[in-house]
């Protein structure tokens, strides 16, 4: 098998350092580098020496779900492995439909990393077993939730995660350079598009579908 070189992108020190330690002796395996956000990883891949990355969900910056769109479409020979804690069907649904090359979670044993890595490193996808599962057997509702999330703007998005890190409305904007009415009418519209009847509603929709943790 030829040599896979791999970047790994964490923003969880001691989970990025437990993974070099597994990985790292392993004889078809050169870790390339090491990154903890998307933008971080991106100027890693251009410089052209990575061809598989495994990558955590919610990450500051750029998160994996953005990450792995724009190395879809700019970097679509980089193998894209998932290893995150989040098991929710939303967020494995959405990264199946990006394009992802598999995913695992982080209680994972060494064998199934290793197997997951050569098994998409051979041109197959590896998805753990209890994942595909709920993948399948709540299908109906993945499809409304991914159709809610693809109609929030980039604003919108950026307003939900401020609302679930407890910034108030004074706050959200000073830091977006936006009107206190501007960012009442997005409250009020994500309100309405994610069907949620206050602010709680609001952080459960962002961390079920992976924008926080």
């Amino acid at each position: 098998m030829n040599t896979i070189n791999l970047l790994i992108v964490d923003d969880h020190t001691m989970f990025l350092q437990g993974i070099i330690s597994l990985l790292e002796q392993e004889p078809n395996i050169t870790i390339v580098g090491k990154a903890v956000n998307g933008n971080e990883a991106l100027e890693i891949i251009k410089k052209g020496v990575v061809d598989f990355i495994i990558l955590d969900v919610s990450m500051p910056e750029m998160d994996g779900i953005e990450l792995s769109k724009i190395l879809k479409k700019q970097h679509p020979n980089v193998k894209i492995l998932i290893v995150s804690t989040h098991s929710n069907v939303m967020i494995v649904s959405r990264l199946i439909r990006i394009g992802v090359n598999g995913y695992l979670l982080k209680n994972a044993e060494k064998e199934e990393l290793l197997k997951a890595i050569n098994t998409i490193a051979s041109g197959e996808s590896y998805f753990a077993e209890e994942l595909e599962e709920k993948h399948l057997t709540n299908s109906s509702r993945i499809e409304k939730q991914v159709s809610n999330l693809t109609e929030l703007s980039s604003r919108e998005k950026e307003i939900l995660v401020l609302i679930a890190h407890e910034y108030n409305t004074a706050e959200i904007a000073e830091k977006t350079f936006i009107s206190l009415n501007t960012v009442n009418t997005h409250r009020r519209n994500l309100l309405s598009k994610l069907n949620a009847k206050n602010t709680a509603g609001l952080v459960k929709y962002a961390v079920e579908n992976g924008l926080v943790d």
